[in-house]
């Protein structure tokens, strides 16, 4: 037992730390910016195939980085959803702050979440087409414990008629907004009290989220239904 412990721990070590040296690569130089190598050499690992090995690829190192932190973002606002509908009643900000309070913590997160916000963000950014739940940007829509589903049915139905959904998709322009936002803040000043940016930037989702549908949009809409 202790010579299959003695061989997983180096190889669980090097695979923390690919992650970290490419959350912090990634967050400095963009996903695109960054060689395989120039990571693995970060990682300090001296065989030169370590992150093939533990990945295969780049698109599977970017959704470990991005599961690694969602985790723990998922177990967040999972309770703040529990104690959402144990209240009764949520309100459109209840929600927008369900879903922006758990990322506002990965700010002060010392293991690599200032870093993790601004990758997020380049991934919402870059997403222009149907998400597939399994590439790394899906990890951010689409978590494994199904919570950010659990908040999506929450948050519809308190969203204005044909706000959500195809083609508008104001539910997704409202995440892309946040990560967004959350990502220039991890960039520029990720420490200190991040309280007054906290409740500003859900107040904007909250507005985004709640923003009705206006007469002339209504009519493009069914303009480009004819």
């Amino acid at each position: 037992m202790t010579g299959v412990s003695d061989t997983r721990a180096p190889s669980v070590a090097a695979r923390a730390a690919l992650i970290s040296a490419a959350e912090e690569l990634f967050a400095r130089h963009g996903i695109e910016g960054v060689s395989l190598r120039a990571i693995t050499r970060g990682a300090g690992q001296r065989n030169t195939t370590a992150l093939q090995y533990h990945f295969g690829d780049r698109d599977a190192l970017v959704r470990a980085l991005v599961d690694k932190h969602m985790a723990e973002v998922s177990l967040r606002r999972e309770a703040l959803l529990d104690l959402m509908e144990a209240r009764g009643e949520p309100t459109l900000r209840d929600a927008a702050h369900a879903f922006v309070q758990p990322l506002v913590a990965k700010l002060a997160d010392p293991d690599g979440g200032p870093q993790f916000l601004q990758v997020a963000a380049q991934l919402v950014n870059q997403a222009n087409r149907q998400i597939d739940p399994e590439e790394p940007v899906g990890a951010l829509v689409y978590d494994r414990r199904g919570v950010q589903e659990r908040w999506a049915r929450l948050v519809e139905p308190l969203m204005p008629a044909g706000s959500s959904g195809v083609p508008l998709h104001r539910r997704f322009a409202a995440i892309r907004f946040a990560y967004t936002e959350l990502g220039r803040r991890a960039h520029d000043a990720p420490d200190g009290d991040a309280r007054l940016f906290a409740s500003q930037l859900t107040d904007l989702v909250t507005a985004l989220l709640g923003a009705e549908v206006s007469p002339e949009t209504r009519r493009l809409l069914a303009a480009r239904g004819r």
